[in-house]
């Protein structure tokens, strides 16, 4: 079972780690041009992070509902899944470039900063926003890939997608001068150069699986409404889920921006530190969801269990792993994004959060790629919805109660709310695995 888990996980996290590196090098490149930049690119990143995660579903449910039907044999409706996610994510993206203009309207409602880090932020929006159908048409790809037990496509767009914006984004800000908006155009060439390589490889790999059923009445048929009730059904849930994950990480910005724009760029930093595990536990979140749906498809309870297990020891040996490198390197580690030495000296008194991260959040990491490849939306929405209301509450309660101007326990107070919701969205699903997971096998 471990060689089936690392030959899914490995290439995922090659691909996770070169997603937050398109992050990382934005903030890297803005880092050194000012501490505004540094707040705009947070700001700016946050909008999209709080556009694109409420479709995430576009990703998570294509994967869940495409291995079901590997696992099962039924590639039929594999194909048909691949035409409803990508259908959905072009008219999502659609509207979506419609309404950026109120969109921007309500992310300055949103975003309490100065002025000019709210104006270069929206300077950053108005650009990006074009990329949304390469952006949300990616999530689709990747997520019906993964279904397919196939990581090893995803990995090669994911490093193409990045090489391109890394070159892009020296080119247009180093070279051109044209500052947070060079930054902003390398995603969206960046983007779209993506999309046509993982069309190019559906058509390669899979040419033959899609030649042999598609035609117009197949893609009526896939569209028709009582077929795509259950896609709508479990994405609504993943759907309702992720707003409440948007919500807690934009509140996190924005709160950070009203104690002060030092403590924006602080927190701006500290988070790379979540993103960097974050997306390395996706990894193996993924093979859960590729492994776990197969084998829900397949009715296999004895796999199915065996997979559940090996993974969770995988969460705990990397938990441990990253808590002893953050601990060593964290510091240096730091340098990457910024070389002010105002604003790396003004991490050091909350460094201490980066390294009760992974303990907190390795399990709702793991979690989230179980429940998915099961297809149990129902019991991930509402372990969310428990998980955000503690984060509020927290919040709430220590704001209250310690009622203080003090930049220092203001900033505290909001890291103390977000590892509360990372351990309550873990605990919640263990809690829920044999009714919602296991149960799922007759």
């Amino acid at each position: 079972m471990n060689k089936k888990i690392l030959s899914l996980a490995l290439p995922n996290i090659i691909t996770n780690i070169t997603v937050p590196l398109l992050g990382m090098v934005d903030t890297a490149i803005m880092g050194h041009l000012s501490q505004s930049h540094l707040g705009a690119i947070a700001i700016g990143t946050q909008i999209f992070n709080l556009i694109y995660w409420n479709f995430g579903f576009l990703r998570m449910g294509t994967s869940g509902f495409t291995a079901q039907a590997y696992g099962a044999r039924r590639l039929d409706e594999a194909v048909r899944i691949f035409i409803r996610a990508f259908a959905v994510a072009l008219m999502i993206a659609a509207v979506l470039i419609l309404l950026q203009y109120p969109i921007a309207l309500l992310s300055e409602l949103i975003f309490k900063s100065s002025p000019s880090v709210l104006s270069l932020a929206l300077s950053y929006f108005f650009v990006r926003i074009w990329a949304a159908p390469a952006t949300l048409g990616l999530y689709a790809i990747k997520g019906w890939f993964i279904g397919m037990q196939n990581s090893k496509l995803p990995m090669w767009i994911a490093i193409l997608i990045n090489i391109v914006n890394i070159i892009c984004s020296l080119l247009f800000v180093v070279v051109l001068h044209w500052d947070i908006r060079g930054v902003a155009l390398g995603t969206v060439i960046a983007q779209y150069s993506g999309l046509a390589v993982g069309l190019f490889f559906v058509s390669l790999r899979y040419g033959k699986l899609f030649r042999a059923r598609l035609s117009l009445q197949f893609i009526r048929d896939a569209l028709q409404w009582r077929q795509m009730k259950d896609f709508f059904s479990v994405n609504g849930d993943i759907f309702l889920r992720t707003i409440c994950l948007a919500t807690v990480f934009t509140f996190i910005t924005a709160q950070s921006g009203r104690i002060s724009d030092s403590i924006l760029a602080v927190d701006a930093l500290l988070l790379q530190f979540f993103t960097l595990f974050s997306y390395i536990m996706d990894g193996f979140a993924y093979a859960g969801e590729s492994l776990v749906g197969r084998y829900i498809g397949a009715q296999d309870r004895r796999s199915l269990l065996s997979s559940v297990r090996h993974l969770i020891a995988w969460g705990l040996g990397l938990t441990l792993l990253f808590t002893v490198l953050y601990a060593a390197f964290g510091q240096q580690f730091l340098l990457i994004f910024s070389d002010k030495q105002d604003v790396i000296s003004a991490t050091k008194p909350y460094f201490f959060w980066t390294l009760i991260i992974p303990v907190c959040g390795f399990s709702a990491f793991l979690f989230d790629g179980i429940f998915i490849g099961a297809t149990a939306s129902r019991t991930m929405r509402n372990t969310m919805f428990i998980a955000t209301i503690a984060f509020f509450a927290v919040w709430y309660l220590l704001s209250v109660s310690l009622n203080t101007d003090s930049e220092f326990v203001q900033n505290n107070i909001l890291w103390s709310a977000f590892m509360v919701y990372l351990t309550s969205r873990g605990l919640g699903q263990a809690m829920m695995l044999r009714k919602s997971v296991y149960n799922k096998i007759k």
